[in-house]
């Protein structure tokens, strides 16, 4: 097997694993937000974060790559780098999940608890900050960690608009010039495995830790 063939998957690898960790972190940050105003308590907030959830849910990944990346040249705007797209694209898909993820965590809290933090005499925000996130997000942590290799999968459809530069993108040229797809797609299966199965593995050595499933 020639070593620059080899390389040349591993680089994309590498690839794949900054768009994951840059959609996870980007898309976290707005999908957090997201959650919070989807529990607030004035309703015309948690109407418009129902709506961007909705609609991001209902629109395929690829569309949103397609608008990220061509939409600012249509617009007269500069064109978007190609790993900029995705990970706009992505951060955008993966913050309506986590933020329903989050959500349905933080309201799986007693109310009870809700209610004796109200009895101390802390208002909304202390009640979320101080009490009902430390015990949501707790709860959240396998579904969270179990998405991420959604999120790495997910990154294959980078290269299928934008042409990022991605694993399964490199083992699509590889394959061009050797016409040995088994091989080569193969190896590139193998390192999304790599990845994805220590993350599959986290989320239910956390899911029996926390015990979340007997909650």
């Amino acid at each position: 097997m020639n070593s620059i063939l080899l390389t040349s998957l591993l680089q994309g690898l590498l690839g794949t694993v900054l768009l994951s960790v840059l959609t996870f972190a980007c898309g976290g940050a707005l999908g957090f937000v997201l959650c919070l105003a989807r529990i607030s308590a004035n309703a015309v907030v948690r109407g418009a974060a129902s709506l961007y959830i909705q609609l991001v849910q209902g629109t395929p990944l690829l569309v949103l790559m397609g608008l990220c990346f061509f939409g600012p040249d249509l617009l007269g705007m500069d064109a978007v780098a190609p790993l900029s797209a995705a990970t706009l694209a992505m951060s955008i898909y993966a913050s309506a999940y986590l933020a329903d993820i989050w959500r349905g965590c933080l309201q799986s809290v007693p109310r009870a608890q809700w209610e004796a933090a109200e009895c101390l005499g802390l208002s909304r925000w202390q009640r979320m900050r101080q009490v009902i996130l430390p015990q949501g997000l707790r709860l959240a942590m396998p579904p969270t960690v179990g998405f991420m290799v959604q999120i790495v999968k997910n990154t294959s459809t980078a290269s299928l608009v934008v042409g990022f530069a991605e694993l399964s993108y490199n083992a699509k040229v590889i394959n061009n010039a050797t016409f040995q797809p088994f091989i080569y797609f193969g190896l590139a299966g193998l390192l999304y495995f790599a990845v994805c199965y220590p993350l599959s593995m986290q989320a239910r050595a956390l899911e029996r830790k926390l015990n979340v499933s007997s909650r």
